[in-house]
């Protein structure tokens, strides 16, 4: 049996382009059969945050928080939101940035963590970022990721617990500082094999270039 590829992501709940970066990964995947049997993939998730500084509770809506965050006008604030809906929509995400409620990340890559050690962590990423670019649902709150976690099956109590303690927030650390050893300074960032570095949300097509010279290198090493 082959060494199956390995990609870490690092990613952030709150980033839009790792959204579509996901999506774009998905299609390389998909591809990379071309009708075979396709090789075997584990997917890691790791946690990066763009504004750690985020409060829990934001008082202003999404467009406050770019224009201020980014020194944008709001009208530059809605060119930008209305070409990352375009290029989400093509990717077929229906995304929903007027509802978007800003919050700190910080517990919500807790609860990746949390679902990474009961076997689902990028079903936790998944359902997290549709939770927040999809349905303006708040990835802030204890509450609220505990009833995210119950929906893609996790027991909601252990979250919660493992949220309100704290258990998870050091593997978030390390993330980050793996991050910084990297030297990664924006996200998406996928590693694919532990040796080939993807930067950005880039085109499915050279997700799938990437992905197909690491498999013909496991194939040459059995």
């Amino acid at each position: 049996m082959s060494t199956p590829i390995k990609i870490d992501i690092w990613s952030d709940i709150a980033c839009p382009w790792c959204y579509i970066g996901k999506r774009r990964l998905e299609s390389a995947l998909a591809g990379l059969s071309d009708g075979k049997t396709a090789p075997e993939v584990e997917i890691q998730y790791h946690s990066y945050e763009l504004d750690p500084s985020a409060p829990a509770e934001y008082p202003g809506n999404h467009a406050e928080y770019l224009a201020r965050h980014l020194g944008a006008s709001a009208e530059q604030v809605r060119q930008m939101d209305e070409q990352i809906t375009g290029l989400a929509a093509a990717e077929g995400l229906d995304y929903h940035l007027g509802d978007i409620q800003v919050t700190n990340t910080g517990k919500a890559h807790e609860l990746i963590h949390f679902a990474e050690s009961q076997g689902k962590g990028p079903e936790m990423k998944e359902r997290l970022l549709r939770a927040y670019f999809v349905e303006g649902r708040h990835v802030g709150r204890i509450a609220e990721l505990a009833d995210l976690a119950a929906e893609i099956g996790l027991d909601r109590a252990a979250a919660e617990q493992a949220l309100q303690a704290g258990s998870f927030a050091k593997a978030v650390e390390e993330d980050k500082e793996q991050a910084q050893a990297y030297g990664i300074r924006g996200v998406p960032f996928f590693v694919i094999d532990g040796k080939y570095a993807v930067s950005g949300a880039q085109e499915a097509e050279t997700f799938l270039q990437a992905l197909r010279k690491v498999e013909a290198e496991h194939k040459a090493a059995v």
